[in-house]
């Protein structure tokens, strides 16, 4: 049995990075997996020939109707959602003086109201079913700061508190919420803003703060929400798990490789 089987899954984000590569691993554990992002997405085909059951809608997080409508819809066809995914963000950033309140707005409204409407449409079925569980997807950049993302970083904070009080609220009926906080992951995204925007020798200090020495990837990322999404993590909620490569584990200094632990 896989650990997904009989369960309906909706993932918002899903239609490239780690929202793509969750749909596809739910997929493959037994789950029927429902994707929404604001594009098309051409690899879908992959996530529909593995999953028992899928669908794709087309829809904008900052837009709550729109979420209710996908929501009435697999509900009328499913029966419930048992998990919640919210994978869908955006980047941003720079000193705040230099930050316009439309771009400000643009990532909060995306990254962290985008995060509260999916919650919001999602859980009064949830609430009726007593059961349930929710993965927020915030970021490293939510748990500590770092150095021009600002707008990024206030969004990811949001996200991760969101979902500590979203634990406590909704804990005594069943329903658990984790969030995830990867760190620097090739993706899309990723390869638009670090690995296009960033001089070599920026993106190599970002990749050594990895203690792994590397970046992630985005189905590496996948496994993680799989385990807070299942029953394998029946006894956890409220947490900000970081997948990260231990980039949070603290501050390195090339002392490793004086004790010869070097690459």
């Amino acid at each position: 049995m896989t650990r997904l089987d009989g369960k309906v899954a909706l993932i918002t984000g899903a239609g490239s990075g780690i929202g793509l590569a969750t749909a596809l691993r739910f997929a493959r554990e037994g789950a029927t997996v429902v994707g929404l992002d604001l594009a098309e997405c051409p690899d879908w085909k992959q996530v529909a020939d593995a999953a028992r059951a899928s669908s794709y809608h087309t829809a904008d997080v900052r837009d709550a109707d729109a979420q209710n409508a996908v929501v009435a819809a697999v509900l009328e066809q499913h029966g419930g959602i048992d998990v919640l995914v919210t994978a869908a963000g955006i980047a941003g950033g720079g000193p705040v003086h230099l930050i316009s309140a439309e771009d400000w707005q643009r990532v909060q409204d995306v990254n962290l109201t985008g995060t509260f409407l999916s919650a919001k449409a999602v859980l009064p079925s949830m609430i009726a079913r007593r059961r349930g569980s929710i993965v927020t997807i915030a970021s490293v950049e939510g748990l500590e700061g770092c150095e021009g993302g600002s707008t990024y970083n206030a969004s990811k904070g949001g996200v991760v508190l969101l979902t500590k009080n979203m634990a406590i609220d909704y804990g005594r009926i069943g329903i658990r919420v984790n969030c995830i906080c990867p760190g620097f992951i090739d993706t899309p995204l990723f390869r638009k803003t670090v690995g296009g925007g960033l001089p070599e020798p920026n993106r190599e200090r970002i990749r050594e703060q990895h203690k792994l020495g590397r970046f992630g990837r985005a189905e590496e990322v996948a496994s993680a929400v799989l385990f807070l999404a299942s029953e394998d993590a029946s006894f956890v909620s409220g947490v900000a798990l970081p997948v990260d490569g231990g980039y949070t584990a603290g501050h390195s200094a090339g002392v490793v490789e004086l004790m010869g632990l070097g690459s």
